[in-house]
């Protein structure tokens, strides 16, 4: 469970970042173009919590092996 609470925090993470960012370029006066590289680069962390929810029984039993 706490593998998954991770993965969920740091997808939390990436969505946020990549709202802000979305809420700043949109709501500033006169409004910014939206840039497709600072997109990409919020939503790393989205990525990434993705893939350790989708191998959370894996990481789980790597880190219990490796506590043993």
């Amino acid at each position: 469970m706490l593998v998954r609470l991770i993965a969920a925090c740091v997808m939390v993470i990436g969505l946020l970042d990549t709202g802000l960012y979305l809420t700043k370029c949109i709501l500033t006066k006169p409004p910014v173009p939206v840039k497709i590289f600072p997109i990409v680069l919020n939503s790393i962390p989205l990525v990434i919590g993705l893939a350790i929810l989708i191998k959370a029984k894996a990481i789980a039993n790597w880190i219990d092996d490796k506590l043993e």
